[in-house]
């Protein structure tokens, strides 16, 4: 007879699976205006899951039901700098006549857990909860002071969660030097062997708002200072425009890792060879692929209030994401695309990061993916995308993103973010806690 060689879920495993579907099914989502729910239920979930086990949590609010909950939880060696492990308790929208299961159900089927937040990113934010809660029920302590935080509008930019916190409440990172908290340590198949990609780098962003003027008039004239014209034309150059490829040392660390595993050539200065590399990496290369240059999307326009009138100003966004050290170049460039007539205001802007696949952390993360999946290989990557991490670096706090899931070889991991029928493996869950139980006990 066959006997069942799966291993029993521990405690804070199935404590973890039962966070993430609980999160879940509190609607969190942000829509960029503050008309949405906010934090606060999902926070509050938090607060009690944190005081349930004897834990003291700070809740606050930057506005109303904009909630962030951060707790700090002492080391065994108080002159150590401490590690923030964060996470954001906002998801985007999602559309459930889009979607095969209830984006806010939290259901469980066929070894998966659904719904929007699944893997961005309240699996995160369950396995950090679970490991600091049997923490807590076991008494174990972490080498050095962990400062644990979820926080509020992540995906508008972190005014009233990270950023926030960052300039209101900086004491509550006193003595902190490094963070982990998303898009990282999630494991991508090649040349038939598993990698872990262990995000050291992300891009820049910009959101954009241009404003084109002209002259006001009737729509039967003649005008030829029409600034609806002039805002098209600024905005088909930016979004047509070819930006130049740029590697930086991340990326070219991570292709290189990809040719030693698949067998593939690399050479930087051969768009072919870099091209097959990044495909190599599977539903991965839409996240890698947008990091190799800096990238503009046009993303909403504004004008006029009636047809037979030609107004007077006409508006567009822009998402633009920028390399690390190409903020400047990068904005010049979209100035001269734009032309004459045409100006920039900021909605959002936020810096690149690039931080060292090297030190001590970067060992213990390793080392805690290596104990569970002996063997595997773990490359650094950049994030085409941004997290709070950029605004705990205003306090010089490192951040990476280690986020550890072990995948299937065919799941679209990078489709799953902001994605419909988001979804995550009850195994990876489980696998995650035990890397993040590891690290923390190390780290």
């Amino acid at each position: 007879m066959a006997t069942d060689t799966t291993p029993t879920p521990t405690p804070a495993e199935l404590d973890a699976v039962a966070i993430c579907r609980a999160l879940i099914r509190i609607d969190s989502s942000n829509y960029g205006d503050s008309s949405g729910p906010g934090e606060r239920e999902a926070a509050e979930y938090v607060m009690g899951l944190l005081t349930e086990v004897g834990y003291e949590p700070e809740y606050f609010e930057s506005a109303d039901r904009r909630a962030n909950v951060v707790l700090r939880i002492p080391g065994t060696d108080p002159t150590r700098p401490a590690l923030v492990v964060h996470g954001h308790l906002d998801v985007v929208p999602a559309q459930a006549r889009d979607w095969k299961m209830d984006p806010f159900g939290g259901d469980e089927m066929d070894g998966m857990i659904w719904g929007r937040g699944a893997v961005d990113m309240k699996d995160m934010d369950a396995m950090i909860l679970a490991v600091v809660r049997d923490m807590k029920r076991s008494g174990w302590q972490p080498p050095r002071d962990l400062i644990i935080a979820f926080f509020a509008d992540e995906e508008q930019g972190g005014t009233y969660g990270a950023r926030y916190a960052v300039e209101n409440r900086p004491e509550l990172f006193a003595g902190a030097s490094e963070a982990i908290s998303e898009v990282g340590g999630y494991s991508v198949e090649l040349g038939g062997r598993r990698a872990y990609l262990l995000q050291t780098a992300e891009k820049g962003l910009a959101w954009m708002r241009m404003i084109a003027e002209g002259t006001a008039g009737h729509g039967s004239q003649i005008n030829t200072d029409n600034a609806v014209t002039r805002l098209a034309g600024a905005v088909a150059r930016i979004g047509a425009h070819t930006w130049p490829r740029d590697l930086s040392p991340t990326v070219r660390a991570l292709l290189d890792g990809v040719s030693e595993l698949t067998g593939l050539p690399f050479d930087p200065d051969d768009p072919a060879s870099v091209d097959m590399l990044v495909q190599a990496l599977g539903s991965t290369s839409k996240f890698v692929g947008a990091t190799l240059s800096a990238y503009s999307n046009p993303t909403q326009l504004d004008a006029g209030y009636k047809a037979n009138v030609v107004p007077g100003s006409a508006e567009a966004v822009i998402d633009v994401r920028f390399l690390p050290g190409q903020e400047e170049q990068t904005m010049a460039t979209l100035r001269e695309l734009a032309g004459d007539g045409v100006r920039f205001e900021d909605v959002q802007r936020a810096i690149a990061l690039e931080v060292p696949f090297t030190g001590d952390l970067v060992d213990r993360m390793v080392a805690a993916l290596d104990a569970e999946d002996p063997g595997a290989t773990v490359l650094p990557y950049m994030l085409s995308g941004g997290t709070d991490n950029k605004h705990l670096a205003d306090l010089g706090i490192t951040g990476y993103g280690f986020a550890p899931l072990q995948l299937p070889a065919e799941m679209d991991f990078a489709g799953m973010f902001h994605g419909v029928d988001e979804r995550v493996p009850v195994a990876a869950v489980e696998f995650g806690v035990r890397v993040l139980e590891r690290l923390l006990r190390t780290c």
